[in-house]
This record gives C-alpha cells, sequence and structure tokens, in this order.
C-alpha cells in the first residue's frame, strides 16, 4: 500500500479549490471527453480488473447466474453508468423551466456542480463502487479526492494507476491507505463527501462532514429482508436468493439478510435453496472454492464465524455444514433455523453467506418484524397478490425493493438507488446521480421595469 503525505493532501486539496470553479464551467462535451478518456483507460485495463478482484475476494469473471456475473460485472457495471451519462448529459445540464405565479418571470433550475468532492471506495465491490459514483462527479462537472479501500489493496493500487492515467490531479486525485488516510482526509473542507460503507462508519463520515457542514451522500447497507407468501414459484425464489445471498459470499449491501417463509413452505423452501447452493458452488461434498469467494479478512471471517456459532449456541438450528477455513477465508454456505432475536446474527447486516430463515402465519407478524428493525437499504419480496405487495409498500419502508426478484431495483439503470436514514442518504444512477452530485439552484428573473 502507498504511503502518503499529509503535506501532499493540503498541496493537492488547495489545487483542487482553485481549480474547481474552471471544471465547474465545463461544457457537456468537455466532460464527456472526460468520460470517454477514463473509458478507453478501464478498457484497456479490463484483464488486470479481474485479476484485482479475484486477487482480494477469489472472485470469477465465469458467469454465476443469467444476468450476473463475478469479476465482470464490476466493470460492466462501470461502462454502462458512463455510457448512460455520456448519452444524455447535454440533456441533464440543460436548465429545467418551472411554472411561474407572477406574470413576466422566467424560473428555472439550474445545476452546478456541488465543487470538491471527497469519496471513499468500499472494499466488497472495490472496483465498481467506487467508479461509478466516480463518473457521475466527473459528469456533475466536480473535482474529486478518491481514497479506494485499503482492505482490497490489489483493486486500490490498480483504481490509482486508472486514475492517473485519465486525469490530472487538479482534477481527480488519489491516494491509498488506512483508517489513518481516512482521518486525515476527513478533515478537509471539502464540499461534498460520498461514502459507501457500514452505517458505523456512516456516522463517523457524516459526524466529519458536518464540521464542514458538506453535503453528504451516504450509500450503507442494513438487514435486508427478503418475504416469499407462497403465491410464486417457489424454485424460482430459492433461485434468485440464492444468487443474492451467494455472490461474493453474501458480501454484498443488497444480499437477503434473511428471510420469512410461509409457515407451511419454510421446510421445501430450504431445500430448494440449499439445493441450489449445492448444484452451484458444490462439487459432492467439497466446496468448489473456482466458484465461491472468500471472506475479506481475518477478522470479518471471524465475525461471520461467530455469527454461526452464537446462533447455534443459543439453539438455532443449522442447515448445511456451516463450516469455515481460516488459511482460505472461507465460510461455507449455511441457513439457521428457529434463531432467537436476541442472536448476534440478527442484530447486525450478517455480511456473510450464512441465512436465518422464519416461518410466519399472517403478514403482520413480517411487517412488524421489519418495523422493528432500521431501514433497510432494500426488501425482495416475492408475491403474486396485488394485496400483499400493496400492503407491504405501505407499511414498511426501505431505501429500494425488487419484487418477484433479486435487486432488481439496483439492475434498472433508470431508478435512483439508496438508502433510507439507517441504511443511507441520497441516490444516485443515471439522472439521479447527475442530480445527487449537482446543486438545483433556483433562478427567478423578472423583465426590467423602466421609468
Amino acid at each position: 500500500m502507498s504511503a502518503w503525505d499529509p503535506n501532499e493532501i493540503r498541496r493537492v486539496h488547495e489545487l483542487q479549490q482553485r481549480s474547481k470553479w474552471r471544471v465547474g464551467n465545463t461544457t457537456a462535451e468537455q466532460r464527456v471527453e472526460k468520460l470517454g478518456r477514463l473509458r478507453e483507460v478501464l478498457l484497456s485495463r479490463a484483464d488486470d480488473v479481474d485479476e484485482a478482484l479475484h486477487r482480494d475476494l477469489r472472485r470469477t469473471k465465469e458467469k454465476f447466474a443469467d444476468g450476473f456475473t463475478g469479476a465482470g460485472t464490476e466493470l460492466g457495471g462501470v461502462l454502462a453508468e458512463i455510457d448512460g451519462i455520456i448519452a444524455h448529459l447535454a440533456e441533464w445540464m440543460e436548465p429545467q423551466a418551472v411554472p411561474v405565479s407572477y406574470p413576466g418571470t422566467e424560473a428555472f433550475v439550474q445545476y452546478e456542480a456541488r465543487g470538491q468532492v471527497l469519496l471513499y471506495g468500499p472494499w466488497n465491490y472495490p472496483f465498481l463502487l467506487t467508479f461509478q459514483p466516480l463518473a457521475a462527479i466527473i459528469g456533475a462537472g466536480n473535482v474529486a479526492i478518491v481514497k479506494p479501500n485499503e482492505l482490497a489493496p490489489a483493486t486500490s493500487a490498480l483504481a490509482a494507476e486508472i486514475i492517473r492515467a485519465a486525469f490530472s490531479e487538479d482534477e481527480v486525485a488519489v491516494f491509498e491507505g488506512g483508517v489513518d488516510l481516512a482521518n486525515a482526509l476527513s478533515e478537509l473542507p471539502v464540499d461534498h463527501v460520498f461514502f459507501t460503507g457500514s452505517p458505523a462508519v456512516g456516522k463517523v463520515v457524516m459526524a466529519a462532514a458536518a464540521k464542514h457542514l458538506a453535503s453528504v451522500t451516504l450509500e450503507l447497507g442494513g438487514k435486508c429482508p427478503a418475504v416469499i407468501d407462497g403465491t410464486t414459484d417457489l424454485d424460482a425464489a430459492a433461485q434468485a436468493l440464492m444468487i443474492g445471498k451467494m455472490s461474493n459470499a453474501g458480501q454484498i449491501c443488497l444480499a437477503p439478510d434473511h428471510v420469512y417463509v410461509k409457515r407451511a413452505l419454510r421446510d421445501e423452501f430450504v431445500d430448494r435453496f440449499m439445493g441450489a447452493v449445492q448444484d452451484r458452488v458444490y462439487n459432492g461434498d467439497e466446496i468448489n472454492l473456482d466458484r465461491f469467494s472468500r471472506i475479506v479478512d481475518e477478522r470479518n471471517f471471524d465475525r461471520v464465524a461467530g455469527y454461526i456459532d452464537d446462533a447455534v449456541e443459543r439453539g438455532a438450528k443449522l442447515i448445511g455444514s456451516g463450516r469455515r477455513d481460516r488459511e482460505t477465508l472461507t465460510v461455507e454456505p449455511c441457513v439457521l433455523l428457529d434463531v432467537p432475536e436476541d442472536a448476534a446474527v440478527m442484530q447486525d447486516e450478517i455480511f456473510g453467506p450464512v441465512l436465518p430463515v422464519f416461518a410466519y402465519d399472517e403478514l403482520g407478524e413480517v411487517i412488524d418484524g421489519i418495523r422493528s428493525r432500521t431501514k433497510p437499504l432494500t426488501m425482495h419480496v416475492f408475491t403474486a397478490d396485488p394485496e400483499a405487495e400493496a400492503r407491504v409498500l405501505a407499511e414498511t419502508s426501505s431505501g429500494g425493493v425488487s419484487i418477484n426478484g433479486w435487486a432488481g431495483n439496483y439492475l434498472e439503470p433508470n431508478l435512483p438507488f439508496g438508502g433510507a436514514n439507517h441504511s443511507g442518504i441520497g441516490a444516485y444512477h443515471s439522472i439521479h446521480g447527475f442530480r445527487e452530485l449537482s446543486h438545483a439552484r433556483a433562478v427567478a428573473k423578472r423583465p426590467i421595469v423602466q421609468d
């Protein structure tokens, strides 16, 4: 990991503070040119992206399921975001006229750059979730200081190389380091902070931003529930949730954290879910490490393993081996039944291949359970009952909802992606990212009155 120099941080910060006015006044064509340059550099390093993600997370490029891949998902998602911005940026930058109440008045909203943005990348999707928001930051006309995540060192180093090849440091600069660097960067009086990570660290980031009254985008997580009421195909639900839970070994902010399923269908769902897991990541009794990511580090390995042990000690039933191997940082997939509500696995986001499954009789029980926790980033609802769908949407709150699928609200590029309260502040993707990283400036213009 590269060393960082506090004097260099101050120099770059001051350099960008001067250049942000010039960059903020660039045209759509100039911003598109920058994004196109970034796109070219990204494509030239495509093989390196795959290699870095494999080194950091044992991610493979192999297809996990239809419409979802391993390492390739990250670069593909970034390129799709860049292409969408390039296609529509000129339109988004146009002043938006609004109706007026006073005759002769012209009123419009003009989107202007926020200024200097501090961007913290996460470790779970360290490429996608660094460069996707960076594309929106550039499209909105901002300058940026980027800190990739130190827990994914190979991807961090590659991201730094790409940024330095695509941009001058007065527009986009990058520093590599750990928590001490993050703390040093948090002291900078920037205009906006974009952070993807845990709610606990998000609070720290927000408190630091408050010292400078910087605006924030916080992409966090939470305990995302899945609900299966038995009115849809159970195999399809099991397959979708298997993809969401086992991709990246469950280290995804959108992963189904726990499942509520109709009592009469609980055991059948568990059988089908574990059958899908068996087909995908096992060769007989042995897990296929070529098709299953590792836990990012020993601290998180111990955390996830501890969830399993604590739940079993409290009386939960373990389905699946739940084996773990510290040498390869592998925690094998498992389901937990009859988990007490006070078990550790139900207190925090799991972020691992462990799935508690709860049986329910009435939908009200599910709604009460969801509302007893903080608002999740997303919910996965499998139902063909319009009344059940309407009730879940009306009586719960979350950043997004995916109905009869996994992560559909993330994969649809025209929807805003973000959390609610504990699971995040702000949203991005497509025009929503442009607006999130812009200030909507209200302008009212009246005619000059002649004497």
